[in-house]
């Protein structure tokens, strides 16, 4: 069974938390993701009633260069295996969209088999593959039983896959219609095409710049030549992290990641991307017919061995990341209606990711909300987090932290993150460590330090109306927030 998950992963879970709607916007309209099947799905949900334990992490490197980080995990009979590539969007070229083709047809031919022999062989062992491309990363996953009847084909079968992908012209085509149709999707939503701006405003030529799914321009014009040359360059055993997490023993481990990265083409790892130059400020607006407008604020934020990482996070979490009980929740929604939802994320990449704001309100009041989160953020650069809120976040943070490694699955990304960002084996108990030990001065000026309200790229989606003035904030607000957002 094979399953193509389209939601940005490599940031660590807890980062992940606050990233959700930049993840939503960003997510490939196209795409369609085939439900695992009954034999794997009691496994996982078995898998998420493991509790949170400290990791042994064991590593090493493959004869071929990959790197490898490896838990043993006896709870239950199955392993968890991904492979990070750094083949992302940021390694396109001029060919947009390249590296999402390169993945998304991964599994669509070996020698002797089809897409759908491929499907039906997974299917068949109770196993699951998975696929996904992003600006940063590509990957490459298999959940299996770990039993050797059923661990070895599984694991046959997944080396052809991402070591001898035949690329045939039929699904080549299927796939290129798939990523067209989505981009008609976009015409059609605001939020996505402002999404699209924001990046394009706030990166410039830089290679984060463009969509991660391509252009309805650039699609049409790759090849298949590009496809099968781009895999050899950027699917190479030197340019993978290999995390493996189950029910197997060192020795175990070693042979599969031997085996694994014997599968890959031989190559060292891709050079790192340029770091993205500041962008001026700027103020920019996409006519949209709708009854409200999506107002999305960013600027240059930090990239992921930031030593301010820890602090940012924090901040954020308590300006506009942690969902309600956030100072934008609260003074946006909460007090004067003027939202569904507002969120505010630093999402730590490769090089400098962005810090983004977004939201969206009625079109009459855009002006005054898009004036008002300035304000906020203005305000609370200023004063910083109070002692409660710090406390109260700590707290939340601390409870929710075992979800973090409740699962192989979730373990497997936390060791996929680790082993892409080159952070510590024991980064997820320094990282608690420092959480716990902040200050609110220590968070206040991070921000600050980072932050820059007059300094923000912003682009708004939406019609051009009269405006009018906000509503006073109060503790019930006359106007509740209208439905769900359309992004």
């Amino acid at each position: 069974m094979s399953k193509r998950n389209y939601l940005r992963p490599g940031l660590l879970s807890l980062a992940l938390l606050s990233t959700l709607s930049l993840a939503s916007l960003m997510a490939n309209a196209a795409a369609a993701e085939v439900k695992s099947g009954s034999k794997l799905q009691s496994l996982s949900e078995m898998s998420e009633t493991v509790s949170h334990r400290k990791l042994d992490i064991q590593t090493w490197k493959t004869s071929e260069g990959a790197k490898v980080l490896f838990v043993e995990a006896h709870e239950l009979p199955m392993f968890d295996l991904r492979l990070t590539f750094a083949a992302g969007s940021s390694q396109d070229g001029d060919a947009q969209g390249l590296a999402m083709l390169t993945n998304a047809m991964l599994n669509e031919g070996v020698p002797g088999k089809d897409v759908s022999q491929i499907a039906a062989g997974f299917e068949d062992l109770g196993a699951e593959f998975s696929n996904g491309s992003y600006r940063d990363m590509a990957l490459a996953g298999l959940r299996s039983l770990s039993a050797k009847k059923e661990r070895e084909p599984a694991l046959a079968l997944f080396n052809q896959v991402i070591g001898q992908p035949t690329f045939p012209k039929d699904s080549f085509i299927r796939i290129k219609n798939q990523a067209l149709a989505g981009f008609e999707y976009q015409k059609q939503n605001p939020g996505s095409l402002a999404g699209i701006e924001l990046f394009k405003k706030l990166y410039g030529q830089h290679p984060y710049a463009h969509p991660s799914d391509g252009t309805e321009k650039s699609i049409p014009g790759i090849t298949i030549e590009q496809l099968k040359a781009f895999h050899k360059k950027a699917y190479a055993a030197g340019n993978t992290v290999i995390a493996l997490v189950g029910d197997l023993s060192r020795s175990e481990a070693e042979a599969i990641t031997a085996k694994v990265s014997a599968a890959l083409p031989k190559g060292p790892a891709l050079a790192t991307i340029a770091e993205p130059q500041t962008p001026p400020a700027s103020n920019n607006h996409i006519e949209f017919p709708s009854k409200q407008t999506h107002l999305m604020l960013a600027e240059l934020g930090i990239d992921r061995a930031d030593p301010d990482y820890a602090a940012l996070y924090m901040g954020n979490q308590i300006f506009g990341g942690g969902g309600f009980g956030t100072r934008l929740m609260e003074e946006v929604r909460e007090k004067r209606g003027l939202t569904y939802g507002v969120y505010s994320a630093f999402t730590a990449m490769q090089v400098r990711g962005p810090f983004m704001i977004n939201l969206q309100t009625r079109a009459e009041l855009s002006e005054g909300t898009l004036k008002l989160v300035k304000d906020l953020l203005r305000q609370y650069l200023k004063d910083g987090p109070t002692e409660k809120e710090l406390d109260n976040a700590k707290r939340e943070l601390a409870g929710s932290f075992p979800l973090s490694t409740a699962s192989n699955s979730a373990i497997v990304g936390q060791l996929g993150a680790i082993g892409f960002y080159n952070l510590p084996l024991d980064y997820l108990e320094t990282f608690m460590q420092k959480i716990q030990a902040l200050t609110v001065e220590q968070v206040k000026t991070a921000m600050a330090k980072h932050l820059d309200p007059d300094a923000m790229v912003i682009v708004t989606a939406g019609p051009t109306v009269e405006q009018k003035p906000l509503p006073p904030p109060t503790d019930n607000p006359v106007e509740q927030p209208l439905g769900v957002p359309e992004h």
